[in-house]
């Protein structure tokens, strides 16, 4: 049964079943709701929007009449076979949030500004650098490779040879990688979870199976790759317990599949030490995905890919005919970045932020909805009902904010709440979304 993500303005004229079935009609046109798709009831709608049921069978009948939706007893309400894209079709990309609003995403850090000096300086050395006469190394700078090799060992407890490391740019592309280097099969993929993951699998023409989330996976039969979150489940930020890393990796043998580990804020953790990498338990069935976009920006689209050893040659050669490497300028910074302290410097700093925001953003939601997993990174997620999420975040747009709903980040999950970025905001601004989160939510 599809969720229908509509809110209605009570103080726009007109009625208000009118209103709704315009919402439903533009969900139909853009493809958010594909033919076949089944709709809520018009009691269970009514009682999301928290309207009377009149208002909704309003709507339902007027669509129905305008060949929009098929209604049958016994069947409830569908979208009709001619009026939308069928249900397995490309599911249309979700529009940017409009000009001017703040983003509270998942994904973009907090980068003190104190830090400019070093920043610029990393830059200057790059311009005073001889770059490449032709195609530089696919695999990245040597020197680049051995120092993240390095921050592996003593960060994340995994322990790799610098040729074993392979630059990219960024995580999708690391993904993208690794796939093409294996054979044609499924992937697995966390739900929810990580959107770009899914769209990368998704672009190579392979079938997406979906991996509960917080359950554990105990087969992986037919798969020839399952994508992870481990170290802080993307978007519900569980930890994976150790128990349940050993059935997976159990499971990624027995099915022969790989393993790929998105590691992509581990730094982050203030509550716990940061758990050891999935990797450091099976080097030869998990490919470790990391990246930069998270400690230093994510417009530098650079990240770092360890496969399993015996994937190291074919990856190489396809990245060798086709150019596919990761900017030399932006390698060469990120080498100074890391060189002199850069890195290090702004993680600490983003930690200890985040440490003191964490607890305001829980003080603010808790009294309304639950959250879904330990305080740490970036952001947090809480669960509630559809609709009451839906009005937190159309209050929060009201007041210049875009907050992402649970919902689209899943698959066949029914979960639903907010997912609430506090990274990429200055306080003041987190403390105006919070307020105005509360407003909606009341």
């Amino acid at each position: 049964m599809a969720t229908l993500p509509v809110t209605l303005d009570r103080d726009a004229p007109g009625a208000l079943g009118v209103q709704l079935a315009g919402r439903v009609r533009d969900l139909i046109a853009s493809g958010t709701l594909a033919r076949g798709d089944r709709l809520p009831s018009s009691r269970a709608l009514a009682a999301d929007l928290r309207v009377s049921r009149s208002v909704t069978e309003q709507a339902y009948e007027q669509l129905v009449a305008e060949g929009w939706l098929t209604a049958r007893r016994g069947s409830g309400t569908t979208v009709a076979a001619d009026a939308a894209a069928p249900a397995d079709a490309p599911a249309p990309r979700r529009p940017a949030p409009a000009p001017g609003l703040v983003r509270l995403d998942a994904g973009t850090p907090w980068i003190d500004p104190r830090h400019a000096v070093g920043w610029r300086r990393a830059w200057r050395e790059v311009s005073a650098a001889t770059a490449p006469r032709g195609y530089d190394d696919p695999r990245g700078l040597p020197a680049l490779r051995a120092a993240l090799a390095d921050r592996l060992a003593h960060t994340r407890g995994l322990s790799v040879d610098p040729d074993e490391v392979r630059i990219t740019q960024g995580t999708s592309a690391g993904l993208r990688h690794l796939l093409l280097a294996l054979p044609a099969g499924p992937v697995a993929v966390e739900d929810p979870g990580y959107r770009a993951a899914v769209a990368t699998v998704r672009d190579l023409g392979r079938e997406v199976r979906d991996l509960p989330a917080l359950a554990p996976v105990t087969d992986l039969t037919g798969a020839v790759a399952a994508y992870v979150t481990p170290a802080h489940q993307h978007p519900l930020g569980r930890v994976m317990p150790a128990a349940d890393r050993l059935t997976l990796l159990d499971a990624a043998r027995r099915a022969g599949a790989v393993v790929a580990e998105d590691d992509y804020d581990s730094e982050f953790r203030y509550d716990v030490a940061p758990v050891p990498a999935l990797a450091a338990l099976d080097r030869g069935r998990v490919a470790y995905l990391g990246t930069a976009a998270k400690s230093v920006a994510p417009s530098l689209r650079l990240g770092w890919l360890v496969p399993p050893p015996d994937l190291l040659d074919a990856l190489d050669a396809r990245r060798t005919v086709t150019h596919d490497s990761a900017a030399w300028p932006v390698q060469r910074a990120m080498l100074a970045l890391l060189r002199d302290g850069y890195v290090d410097r702004v993680v600490r700093t983003a930690r200890r932020v985040y440490a003191e925001r964490a607890p305001r953003v829980a003080d603010a939601l808790s009294p309304y909805a639950e959250l879904a997993g330990p305080l740490a990174g970036m952001y947090s997620t809480w669960l509630l009902p559809q609709a009451d999420a839906l009005r937190a975040q159309e209050s929060a747009r009201r007041a210049g904010f875009a907050v992402n709903l649970l919902s689209e980040y899943t698959r066949t999950s029914q979960a639903t709440g907010l997912v609430v970025g506090f990274g990429g905001v200055t306080d003041a601004e987190l403390d105006r979304a919070l307020a105005a989160l509360v407003d909606g939510l009341r």
